[in-house]
């Protein structure tokens, strides 16, 4: 039975769906959150894992949220505090470290340190991808055209074409480089020491289930650098209080525009009435009914489990099933009595590179071996691992003298049996870090694990894909998540995405909620009002 109509309904309120949201409600809707769990936020939120001790569950660290949604929703009003990283990051090598950050010339005298020719080659790199990144920004926030959509489509192509159109022919060869090349290629032509190699292709692995020599890896790379920290490109930073304190910042947007947000209220199915979205119904049984749903939530979740098979085209059916998933990360929280102090640099009092992304991925042969590992073996012997300690810089995290870590890893197969392993592996990703810093694994006092099994389960992550999907050729721009419906339509009328699984991917962007509410705005004849907003 239908009960309390609204004009909208978004399923899922993680940030993309209170994005949506908000400008769906500044327009005079009237809109309603539905979240499953009891914390608004989806995998952007802060919890406590154990007493004293907090930190971002899942995605932890911010660069790629839009400065156009900050300013609109009036975040940094509403107490958001963004804190840029003095230094991007340290790597720590079997018996010498690098660091990456702090400026131009600085990177540069690091680099000279393994490889003059890399220093000198540095500006011309970091150029160059500046330029393909600065497109792909511009791009973030554009409606991509939708194939079969006559000339309107070959309009918006050319329009969205135009900037790359635009590009010398360096870059734009730079450009189709960092779309078809592995990442280990595109480095090799610029860099010739595998140290330095590796300081830019972990990003190439961040949420991305392959390996530096798979072919397309090169453009995962270049997705975590198109983003920025208080106006500075490529940059990134902590959010004060926590990924929490986006999302925070972004419900009390919502709610002073209108917005009802309904906690631990579980979606089970998509209505459709006579092709067209009419409600949901929860998993409670209560049927709520809208005249549009806009789902924040993967494609694969809503196409494979919420919306009933009958109600999509054979067709379109058929390539969601094969729409591919599954990003091959392992999370964990981790509480500690003390900073770690790494073989390569001594020491535990709080010093520049505990306040930097930790990056133990020592060359480019390990991280493509630990991807081997698996898919033959389920998860990779000496895994790639991300810490951030953000209690450095963040004292509200921890109890005074102690601190809490980010263990962000990479390779682990999304379809093994995760209830079975989940502890062990945690115990390697700690024995991983203790290699490099003796005394680490006595200093945990606690832990939170997030396996990808944990991260379906907890967060909606189907394999665990922490960007609603892979981030390959095929499933990106107008073909996220398939060519026809790239624009935030689905083949049902009435129902929307919202979420990453939607140009421009993953990341806490804000990007997909905000160009889904002005394709929803468009159709509703409620846009012209309000373009210049948009």
């Amino acid at each position: 039975m239908y009960v309390n109509k609204v004009d909208a309904l978004i399923i899922g309120g993680g940030h993309n769906g209170l994005v949506c949201a908000f400008y769906l409600a500044r327009a005079g809707l009237k809109v309603r959150v539905l979240e499953r769990r009891d914390v608004v936020g989806g995998a952007a939120v802060t919890e406590e894992f154990a007493p004293g001790f907090r930190n971002s569950s899942a995605s932890y660290t911010v660069s790629l949220l839009r400065p156009k949604i900050i300013a609109d929703m009036r975040l940094h009003d509403r107490g958001l505090r963004i804190l840029e990283r003095d230094l991007s990051n340290f790597l720590p090598f079997e018996s010498d470290y690098l660091k990456l950050g702090g400026g131009m010339a600085r990177t540069q005298a690091e680099f000279a340190r393994f490889s003059a020719a890399d220093a000198a080659a540095y500006p011309a790199y970091d150029a160059a991808l500046e330029k393909v990144a600065k497109v792909l920004r511009d791009l973030a926030l554009e409606t991509p055209p939708n194939a079969g959509g006559g000339l309107a489509t070959l309009a918006a192509g050319a329009r969205q074409g135009w900037p790359i159109a635009k590009l010398s022919l360096e870059a734009q060869r730079d450009l189709l480089a960092v779309f078809t090349k592995s990442a280990r290629e595109f480095l090799e032509g610029w860099f010739e020491d595998d140290r330095v190699r590796s300081a830019f292709a972990f990003d190439a692995v961040v949420g991305n289930y392959a390996g530096v020599s798979t072919p397309g890896s090169a453009y995962v790379l270049l997705h975590h650098v198109f983003g920025e920290v208080n106006g500075k490109p490529g940059a990134w930073g902590h959010a004060v209080g926590g990924m929490g304190a986006i999302t925070q910042a972004m419900a009390s947007a919502c709610r002073d525009a209108g917005v009802e947000i309904s906690l631990e209220s579980p979606v089970e199915r998509v209505l459709v009435d006579g092709g067209k979205a009419a409600g949901v119904r929860l998993e409670s049984g209560e049927e709520i009914a809208a005249r549009l749903v806009a789902a924040n939530v993967g494609p694969a979740l809503l196409y494979r489990r919420m919306v009933d098979r009958s109600d999509l085209p054979p067709d379109f059916r058929w390539r969601m099933g094969q729409f591919r998933t599954g990003s091959g990360t392992f999370r964990m929280n981790v509480a500690l009595s003390e900073l770690p102090s790494f073989t390569v640099l001594p020491g535990r009092a709080e010093a520049e590179h505990h306040r930097a992304g930790i990056v133990i991925a020592p060359g480019l042969d390990y991280m493509d071996a630990a991807f081997d590992d698996a898919k033959a073996l389920g998860w990779s012997r000496k895994p790639i691992v991300e810490m951030l300690i953000p209690s450095t810089v963040d004292d509200s995290l921890a109890p005074p003298g102690a601190h809490v870590a980010s263990l962000f890893c990479q390779q682990f197969n999304p379809e093994l049996d995760w209830d079975s392993h989940r502890e062990r592996v945690a115990d390697l990703i700690i024995d991983t870090v203790d290699g490099h810093a003796p005394g680490f694994k006595a200093s945990v006092v606690a832990r939170q694990i997030h396996s990808p099994l944990d991260l379906e389960r907890k967060f909606g992550l189907v394999g665990g894909d922490i960007f609603h999907g892979r981030m390959s050729l095929d499933q990106l721009w107008a073909a996220r998540p398939v060519l026809g419906q790239g624009d935030y339509r689905s083949p049902i009328r009435g129902l929307y995405m919202c979420g990453s699984g939607t140009h421009p991917g993953g990341g806490v962007t804000g990007a997909p909620g905000h160009n889904a509410a002005r394709e929803i705005l468009k159709d509703r004849g409620l846009l012209g009002r309000l373009r210049a907003r948009f």
